[in-house]
């Protein structure tokens, strides 16, 4: 089953505004911690609105045996790849891979974008990959169709794994010394512009230890396209409209997640992008389906929850709809007076920084 998924948007007074925050420079990450599961964790209890100081290796101690963690296996791709004009050297062009459209034609963003007429040839990695510029959509992207010698390499991908450069986002400046990093230790299928970063967090051991504790571990997929970061502009956050994004739940995890929510179980997503996933699909009465499709649902305060219990999630940008929709799922007010005392205790901002349990 394959569908396509926009919310429609609660009314609500609140403007972009309203979630705007101060963030010393210094806090944002620019490395990964050395262990992964060494991060801080602030962990808030909704219920009763206490707020704890953690590391993650310390999330366990807040799961219940009957619980079900929800991860989005989503990999990164190299996505990014540096070439030129055909017969024009000097004509350099960025090219960032955001979505696969057919088998070689991608939807891209490029740089410069005034460059990238239709019908432009481009070469990349000494010429191992051509490419031709076939339309121009939204917001100025590119259709981009590549061409390769398909008896040497099995597929693009296999191609961005040589010359290809993997996605950080601008406001991480230092390179990136092994590119895994930017990676969960689950991701699974190529596709992503950028990592679910929540999930950056776990390691190999500390997920046996959640299995051996009774948790289930139910992979869902939504390959994070660069809308999912892409900054509100407008001044009525109603206004906002988000990029679509692939997903899938499989058979299994739909299995899993509804057998363990009719025993008691919590559904944990991990990120925003689980959690999104998750709520796309779900039922008035929290049932979730097995589906694919495209999701472009927008959260914010106002939203009903219909499946998520409690949320795994980094801090976001200023007036993100990331920081929307973790204030929709506990209180605005509570999560920006955390925000606060995050920045205060010198917590670790964005992809490569510390987190948040909201139970």
């Amino acid at each position: 089953m394959s569908k396509t998924i926009v919310n429609k948007l609660p009314p609500t007074g609140l403007k972009t505004a309203d979630f705007y925050y101060d963030l010393p420079e210094e806090l944002i990450a620019q490395h990964p911690m050395e262990q992964r599961d060494h991060s801080r964790m602030l962990v808030l209890d909704r219920a009763c609105g206490k707020m704890e100081h953690k590391h993650f290796y310390d999330v366990i101690d807040y799961l219940r045996p009957e619980d079900v963690l929800v991860i989005n296996d989503s990999k990164v791709i190299p996505a990014r790849i540096y070439g030129y004009v055909e017969g024009r050297e000097d004509a350099v062009i960025e090219l960032l891979l955001l979505r696969q459209r057919e088998l070689d034609s991608w939807e891209c963003l490029v740089k410069p974008g005034k460059r990238a007429r239709i019908g432009m040839k481009l070469v990349f990695g000494e010429g191992i990959l051509q490419a031709e510029v076939v339309d121009i959509v939204e917001e100025g992207n590119r259709i981009i169709r590549f061409s390769y010698d398909r008896e040497k390499y099995e597929s693009i991908y296999q191609i961005l794994g040589e010359i290809g450069m993997m996605p950080l986002p601008p406001y991480i400046t230092e390179r990136l010394a092994d590119k895994d990093r930017y990676q969960t230790v689950y991701a699974r299928e190529e596709g992503s512009a950028a990592a679910p970063t929540a999930g950056l967090h776990f390691t190999p051991e500390l997920l046996a230890r959640i299995r051996g504790k009774g948790v289930t571990i139910a992979p869902v997929m939504l390959h994070v396209g660069l809308g999912t970061f892409r900054p509100v502009k407008e001044e009525n956050i109603t206004d906002h409209v988000m990029h679509t994004e692939y997903f899938s739940v499989p058979e299994e995890s739909a299995r899993i997640i509804n057998e363990r929510r009719t025993k008691g179980g919590r559904i944990i997503c991990v990120g925003t992008t689980s959690c999104r996933t998750i709520e796309s699909v779900a039922e008035e009465n929290g049932h979730i389906p097995a589906v694919s499709g495209d999701t472009g649902i927008f959260i914010y305060p106002g939203y009903k929850f219909k499946a998520v219990d409690a949320l795994i999630t980094n801090f976001h940008l200023p007036e993100s709809t990331l920081l929307m929709l973790v204030s929709a799922f506990y209180n605005r007010e509570k999560v920006m007076e955390a925000y606060e005392v995050a920045v205060r205790e010198r917590y670790r901002f964005f992809s490569f920084g510390d987190c948040m349990l909201i139970v």
